[in-house]
């Protein structure tokens, strides 16, 4: 009988078990763009506290200080797409206009290595054109959808914002209520978490603004050398996917070789070269000296965590797929690593060969002389 009863205790104790983890589940996949909100406002929120403790320490006022931040920031992001927006609408103009020659020239290359006549691969392209223009709400409909997207992510950025900003003027009362959920006896060590993401994570802004403003450069000269058109745009994608490493930096070198293929093979080549070298300097130079020293996550960690964050979280994950890989990595190393040497240290023999624990005890329990 008590066998029997354990075996249904912990069957019980299973089927409890398979139920929460599969509700944990349930939960993750609704809450997942919240969470990802928070730890956006977080890392926007630390970087305006850095710029206002600095300019705190010139007496000004932390909450102009953190204004000041946040002004400059969004001012650089609007004055980037200033100056790129008008020559992206020049080059789309120009590409509008080359788009039938373009097409006759891919016909003839999609000819050769299919196999199929130009005027049926032509035919074929006119006639999937088609289907939206005699139906235009098979194309009206994605661009309703899209542009809802787009004003939703404007509004959610701008509400991001305005609540890394509060939380910059005043982060004490925030990190205080983080502290205070966990027991006194822990709470030196959740400091120095929070001290190593912080340190972390602005290490890891200021290696994607520098890592996006030598790629975008290095890339347009490149581009503009070999003569390849819309030189402008495909640096600035190419400087944007930069925020996702290594293989952001694949996604954004496919679009302009597939174009330089268009013109011919050997530009085709040129320019593939071009983003092979410029990966090499990122890898080889801006990653190791900016990001490592202050992420300190190592290459492989951070191209295998991407793909792990991705199936995670989509694509939204990608863009703070480096931080959220260091927030593993240190509560990994400060709640498990770190006690388990420190307990290993503890245990360690003493010049007589007893342990200090065990010397410590012996010196209490013998009686005073």
């Amino acid at each position: 009988m008590d066998e029997e009863r354990g075996i249904g205790t912990v069957a019980y104790r299973a089927v409890l078990l398979a139920a929460g983890l599969l509700l944990l589940g349930i939960l993750f996949h609704e809450l997942v763009t919240l969470l990802l909100a928070i730890l956006i406002t977080v890392i926007v929120a630390i970087a305006l506290s850095a710029v206002a403790e600095r300019l705190e320490r010139r007496q000004v006022p932390r909450a102009i200080g953190a204004l000041i931040a946040l002004v400059i920031g969004v001012g650089l992001i609007v004055g980037f797409f200033a100056l790129v927006i008008p020559s992206f609408v020049e080059q789309t103009n120009e590409f509008a206009g080359e788009v039938p020659a373009y097409i006759d020239d891919l016909s003839d290359r999609v000819g050769d290595l299919t196999g199929a006549q130009p005027t049926e691969v032509t035919d074929r392209v006119q006639d999937f054109t088609r289907r939206y223009t005699d139906d235009p709400g098979l194309l009206i409909g994605p661009l309703a959808s899209i542009g809802l997207g787009v004003a939703g992510v404007l509004a959610a950025f701008v509400l991001i914002l305005i609540t890394a900003y509060y939380m910059a003027i005043n982060p004490a009362p925030l990190i205080d209520g983080v502290r205070r959920v966990v027991p006194p006896v822990y709470r030196p060590r959740a400091d120095e978490i929070m001290r190593r993401l912080r340190s972390s994570w602005v290490g890891w802004m200021q290696g994607v603004a520098a890592d996006m403003v030598v790629s975008g450069v290095l890339l347009y000269i490149g581009l503009s050398i070999v003569g390849l058109d819309f030189a402008i745009f495909f640096a600035v994608l190419a400087a944007l996917l930069v925020v996702i490493p290594y293989f952001g930096a694949i996604a954004g070198g496919i679009p302009p070789v597939l174009f330089a293929l268009t013109q011919s093979p050997g530009k085709a080549l040129l320019v593939m070269g071009i983003y092979v070298l410029v990966q090499q300097v990122e890898g080889n130079l801006t990653i190791p000296l900016v990001m490592s020293r202050t992420v300190k996550l190592h290459p492989a960690v951070i191209a295998v965590g991407v793909v792990v964050v991705g199936q995670l979280f989509g694509l939204l994950g990608l863009i703070v797929a480096v931080p959220i890989l260091s927030l593993i990595v240190i509560l990994v190393e400060e709640l498990w690593i770190n006690p388990m040497e420190e307990a290993d240290r503890r245990d360690e023999p003493g010049p007589m060969g007893v342990p200090p624990s065990s010397e410590v005890a012996e010196t209490a329990a013998s009686p005073p002389p």
